[in-house]
């Protein structure tokens, strides 16, 4: 699915590209978010991991409203051939997948863009919205 970018111009300047408004562009965990967790170490396991259905099919609903689905994961380049072959025998569908997002958690994202963080807790479900605390750089 190919999404046109609106093009945005400040003071006169072409800047990055926006999505059109209501289209989310989701980056998704892999393992301990859609399936098993299984640490790099630990690579022959990643071809027979557990999917957790709730994903498949919250994620491929979201896929088939327009929404884009990228794979952020932490396995290593060297693992992208099984785990493509794991998430295409699953039925994901995706546009993309960014292999070796750093390990251990505690991720605090900085960028230019609006970012929405939401921590996976065992299920997969519609999101909703809550109100909360947040850090923000000082005014």
């Amino acid at each position: 699915m190919k999404h046109n970018l609106e093009d945005k111009i400040v003071d006169g300047e072409k800047i990055s590209p926006i999505l059109p408004e209501g289209v989310k562009n989701y980056l998704i965990d892999i393992d301990g978010t859609i399936c098993d967790d299984i640490p790099n170490e630990e690579p022959e396991r990643m071809a027979t991991a557990k999917v957790y259905p709730d994903a498949l099919e919250i994620l491929n609903k979201w896929y088939d409203q327009g929404h884009i689905i990228t794979f952020f994961t932490s396995r290593l380049e060297e693992h992208r051939e099984v785990t493509e072959q794991w998430l295409n025998k699953h039925g994901f569908k995706y546009q993309g997948m960014v292999m070796g997002k750093p390990r251990g958690g505690n991720y605090h994202w900085v960028d230019n863009h609006v970012v929405r963080a939401t921590q996976y807790k065992g299920k997969f479900t519609d999101l909703v919205e809550e109100k909360t605390t947040i850090e923000v750089f000082k005014k």
